[in-house]
């Protein structure tokens, strides 16, 4: 079954949906208008179930099929926003002041709810599909909370699936591998203990600049001389705060920044080597080093099965030569990760076309690839939750 023809019919509509979600942007798990907007559509298709507050503001929806009772399986979007400024131009533009849909969760949301529609409609399956719809996946760690409220264990949720967009990948093509797609996000702060004094005095001073920017030099051999080449590892410093008067050497000094792996074993050595290597530099050189190290998002793993069976449906959907079954892991984080920790599943990338990238303010999700998310969504119900013969 390619792009289903309901879906093509859908799409002005599910566009209108999607650029209403567009211009009325929100944070995090503050995404009250978002989930009430999703509740009320729910409600109208006549779904089973409808729930909110999961994972603090998350909704869930029940769609049980008209074949009998079976296993339920989950289909996830997520619905928050960025705190950017806007500068499409577009009619839909943001009308929130220094917020907007820089990753396309509105294209996400719409997507799936545009699926909910046709599978309430129809309902040609065995069992039980859950649409999840998740606060706060920038950061914020939404699909962790949902889980921990219990989310699989109320639903009995089976297996879980999740999409995203991806610019640069044509409309109408998709992007999957087996094991890590996207890699686990840790966060670091440093805090360089000195002495400080006089900036024409140095000699009397142990300056936290000085060892601060011997220390991000140093950070970067544990990648470029500590790991193997063919292991994805980044290691950025993205953050360097220290002193306030241009005649004052300061006290102290914070670096802060990211790690990102793909592996445990990587994840581990990352995180003891900074350590190290902070800490040895700044007593080689008389001060000391506070380390606080977080680790964020795991490692997205995608399923053997699931993948198989995710990338098959792609394909089903758009043609063999359009769906890349190897794509080269991304090292950015996504908490869809939790929900595959939880439960066995696969994310999968859709096209977004020529567009700008992600987290950028010129960005805007394209809407011609909602037919093929639509039919994506609706294989992946019907053909994991078949009726026997």
């Amino acid at each position: 079954m390619p792009l289903l023809n309901r879906a093509v019919e859908m799409q002005v509509e599910v566009s209108q949906w999607r650029r209403h979600l567009h211009a009325n942007p929100e944070l995090m798990f503050d995404v009250h208008e978002t989930a009430r907007f999703v509740t009320d559509k729910l409600h109208q298709f006549g779904c089973d179930i409808v729930e909110t507050g999961i994972g603090r503001t998350g909704v869930v929806g029940v769609i049980r099929g008209r074949h009998g009772e079976g296993p339920t399986v989950g289909l996830r979007s997520d619905m928050d926003a960025l705190p950017l400024t806007e500068i499409t131009g577009k009619p839909w533009a943001s009308h929130a002041a220094g917020k907007m849909h820089a990753c396309g969760h509105d294209g996400h949301t719409a997507m799936l709810l545009g699926a909910a529609q046709y599978l309430a409609e129809t309902r040609n399956f065995k069992g039980s599909i859950a649409v999840i719809f998740q606060p706060a996946e920038e950061g914020g760690g939404g699909g962790r909370e949902m889980v921990k409220d219990g989310m699989m264990e109320r639903f009995s949720i089976s297996e879980v699936y999740g999409m995203h967009n991806v610019p640069g990948l044509p409309v109408g093509e998709f992007a999957i591998r087996k094991g890590p797609i996207m890699a686990a996000t840790d966060e670091f702060t440093i805090t360089i203990e000195g002495r400080g004094g006089h900036a024409a005095q140095p000699h009397r001073t142990i300056d936290p600049v000085v060892i601060g920017s011997q220390l991000v030099n140093a950070l970067q051999t544990i990648v470029s001389r500590g790991t193997d080449p063919l292991d994805s590892v980044v290691l950025s410093v993205t953050q360097f705060h220290a002193g306030d008067a241009h005649n004052i050497i300061p006290q102290r000094a914070e670096l802060a920044g990211t790690v990102r792996t793909l592996r445990p074993e990587m994840r581990d050595f990352a995180e003891r080597r900074l350590t190290e290597v902070a800490e040895g530099v700044a007593n080689a050189l008389g001060a000391s080093a506070n380390v606080h190290y977080a680790r964020n998002y795991p490692v997205t793993f995608n399923h053997e099965r699931e993948t198989e069976f995710a990338a098959q449906t792609a394909r089903n959907v758009a043609g063999g030569g359009a769906v890349n079954t190897d794509v080269a892991p991304m090292m950015a984080g996504e908490d869809f990760s939790y929900m595959l920790e939880a439960r066995p599943g696969a994310f999968i990338f859709i096209g977004n076309g020529d567009s700008a990238s992600l987290h950028n303010p010129a960005y805007d999700f394209n809407d011609d690839a909602i037919v093929y998310g639509i039919s994506y969504w609706v294989q992946i119900a019907e053909n994991a939750l078949r009726p026997s013969s």
